[in-house]
């Protein structure tokens, strides 16, 4: 899959492309105080693998991938120069390995290693074993990851540079009633958070004072999962406030600079889900004063390299520092969409010791980019993670102003082992509004049959009136989960016309080669078939639409078209299949009304994607071949996907209330908590801790107390 790279939308972007062509021309070289990378090893997997291999590659510098065994087959693997096995699926065991990574860096004679994000990018640990083993690690030095990992210690160096901070306790009394005393103190709600933590990981809010140690313990319990550290602050929770940060860069010199500023404030899980840069109706002067004290920050820490600056912003534009991510983020493209910039190109050449490219007063911004993260999830079950292969797969096609940044192809799977992202859509526009326009027309050419996605959501949501207005805090989501999650309406009697249409057509081609490779004496066209010319027959279909079961009576009329009945009303339709790029679409009329969606009939269902939405229609299987189903035992807990069971709060004989917790389940690199459907008493719990349960398997039995009562008293 093709990806764009650099956007120069701009006269001011096509003077920095013209600077930055000369110096592409350079080979990486050594000189005074410049080091040589000619081969960079990858420490990291799918999208932000390809991501770097893409400018490594245009740059002449050589890549090295390592991978697990759930990734053998993967994009990246593919991409690199050279890959190597690096451990078992798990990423503690793989990715997380310092010593697996160095000895492949070692091998391999890479000359410096880019850490992408998440897994080793902010290891303090890692990047001084790669300064002692002579690898330049891409990234700040160890002293900056080290005070800007901990959030305590990097609150003390950013009150003392002149950052804004918001207050709270970030003290070494850990204790329960310590935190609690702090807590009430500074009045709630809260937010308590790991001090190394960061993804959203380790964070949770208490409201009051009744829930504080209920969420101080899941925090700690996903801090420890996560950092190997549950040591928490705790601080003023800023109601709906915006997350806006701030992209900077430093250079070995003492230069640093900013690229303006990004606003990520709508979340799900406190992990963001569409960014876009700059921030909506920030002022020239209020932006002047974010990137001049989120530069304050990094100098600070003697900062070099891509970091990014986050603050939370109040309604009237105050802001605070929140923290520092010691590592280039994964919403970076917005940045460079709107300065013409490839950071990591940037980050090769100052990792080499080479000055920042541009200064300051270089660095214009143009126009206006948005990022949309394409999970697999299902945003309608609380936006649960999911896995599975990519049986479709088909996007819009990248320019100037459409990069897709993805990691995966159709036919690969999204593994249950690490994070759910598909892929990121940017899109550049010349202002808010075009950017925004353009954004959910690339969403609605981003199909996926297979797995559950949130690009239905994602549309919901740029659709959003709030939204287009750019009125956008952290709380968005939950203020307008009711238009954000519309009641689901079926497919419309015109999507049923053209899946049936779709199928008739499939149908009819399939008896086509079936009977032309065997000679059946049946053609096509004759009786037996239903196709049969000048001759008009009929016949009944039965679609399924959710839980409605919809009777279809087609016609064959003479001149190839088909009349279809559905209820009491009438439809004319006619179409053909063609394919283009790989993709099927129906070129259709019903009732004169002429369309072109594209099509994909998989797994007994015709999925119907156009840019008025997409629709699924299935085929009902008939009741002898449907498989039973495994849903668990009646009225007790199953697992929403596999993972591995944490904790247990139950046992037989217990009893609870609906609504209580009964297990916290490890998957998808998050921690959820099963919780009761109804009132009862726990007949069995079926796994201990540390045991791992698929998918829909069964976890507790789940006996309501009436029954029970009644059964011992026969």
């Amino acid at each position: 899959m093709a990806a764009v790279l650099l956007s120069f939308p701009s006269l001011q972007g096509c003077r920095i492309f013209t600077q930055k062509l000369s110096w592409t021309k350079r080979s990486v070289r050594l000189a005074s105080g410049v080091a040589r990378i000619e081969k960079v090893l990858i420490a990291n997997r799918g999208e932000i693998a390809c991501r770097v291999m893409r400018t490594a590659r245009r740059m002449g510098v050589r890549s090295v991938a390592v991978y697990s065994d759930a990734d053998k087959d993967s994009m990246h693997v593919a991409m690199a120069d050279e890959a190597f096995h690096i451990g078992p699926a798990a990423s503690q065991q793989s990715y997380l390995s310092m010593e697996k990574v160095l000895d492949v860096a070692k091998k391999s004679g890479s000359h410096a290693v880019h850490p992408g994000y998440g897994f080793l990018s902010e290891n303090t640990e890692f990047a001084e074993a790669c300064k002692e083993a002579g690898i330049i690690f891409i990234g700040p030095p160890s002293s900056a990851i080290r005070d800007m990992g901990i959030k305590s210690t990097s609150k003390h160096i950013m009150s003392a540079a002149g950052v804004p901070i918001i207050g709270g306790y970030h003290g070494e009394d850990q204790s329960d009633d310590r935190l609690q005393a702090e807590a009430a103190q500074i009045g709630f709600p809260v937010m308590i958070k790991a001090v190394r933590g960061g993804g959203g990981k380790g964070m949770r809010i208490a409201r009051t004072e009744k829930d504080f140690l209920e969420q101080l313990e899941s925090a700690r319990r996903e801090a420890r999962k996560s950092f190997n550290d549950d040591v928490m602050l705790v601080e003023k929770f800023v109601e709906d406030p915006r997350h806006v940060e701030v992209q900077v860069f430093g250079d070995m010199h003492g230069n640093a600079v900013y690229l303006f500023e990004r606003d990520c404030s709508v979340q799900r899980r406190h992990q963001k889900i569409i960014e876009e840069a700059p921030g909506p109706g920030i002022s020239a002067e209020v932006r002047r004063r974010l990137g001049e004290a989120a530069v304050r920050a990094a100098k600070a820490v003697d900062y070099v390299g891509a970091g990014t600056v986050e603050f939370i912003m109040d309604a009237q534009h105050n802001f605070y520092f929140m923290e520092m991510n010691t590592r280039l983020q994964v919403e970076h493209p917005v940045s460079e969409m709107i300065t013409g910039t490839d950071l990591v190109e940037w980050q090769l050449r100052v990792a080499a010791g080479e000055r920042l490219p541009l200064l300051q007063e270089d660095i214009v911004l143009s126009g206006h980019s948005f990022e949309a993260r394409i999970y697999a999830e299902d945003p309608n079950n609380d936006f649960l993670p999911g896995a599975g292969p990519l049986l479709h797969l088909s996007t819009p096609a990248a320019d100037e102003t459409i990069r897709i940044e993805t990691g995966v192809r159709e036919g690969d799977e999204v593994s249950a082992h690490y994070d759910p992202m598909i892929a990121k859509l940017v899109v550049w526009g010349e202002d808010r509004a075009a950017a925004l326009k353009k954004l959910r027309y690339g969403l609605r050419q981003y199909n996926i049959v297979g797995l559950n996605t949130n690009i239905n959501f994602l549309l919901s949501l740029s659709s959003h009136p709030e939204f287009e207005a750019g009125n956008v805090t952290t709380s968005f989501i939950p203020q307008h989960h009711t238009q954000l999650f519309p009641p689901h309406t079926p497919p419309s009697a015109v999507c049923v016309c053209q899946s049936a249409l779709a199928l008739l057509l499939k149908e009819r081609t399939d008896t086509h080669r079936y009977t032309q490779s065997s000679n059946d004496p049946f053609s096509p066209f004759g009786s037996s078939s239903g196709f049969r010319l000048n001759l008009e027959l009929s016949r009944s279909l039965s679609l399924q639409l959710g839980d409605k079961k919809v009777d279809v009576q087609v016609t064959y009329n003479k001149d190839n078209s088909y009349t279809m009945q559905i209820g009491g009303e009438m439809y004319h339709v006619t179409g053909e299949v063609e394919t283009e790029g790989g993709a099927s679409f129906l070129r259709c009329s019903v009732n004169g009304v002429k369309s072109r969606p594209k099509v994909v009939i998989l797994n007994n269902t015709v999925h119907l994607f156009s840019m008025e939405g997409s629709a699924e229609v299935l085929v009902p299987v008939p009741k002898h071949l449907a498989a039973v189903s495994g849903s668990g035992p009646q009225g007790g807990a199953v697992a929403p996907m596999t993972g591995t069971i944490e904790k247990v709060f139950v046992k037989a004989g217990d009893k609870v209330e609906a609504g209580d917790p009964l297990m916290v389940m490890i998957a998808m690199k998050m921690e959820h908590t099963i919780r009761a459907p109804k009132s009862g008493v726990i007949k069995r719990v079926f796994f201990s801790e540390g045991s791992q349960a698929s998918r829909h398997a069964a976890l507790v039995e789940l006996e309501e107390e009436e029954e029970e009562e009644a059964a011992a008293a026969q």
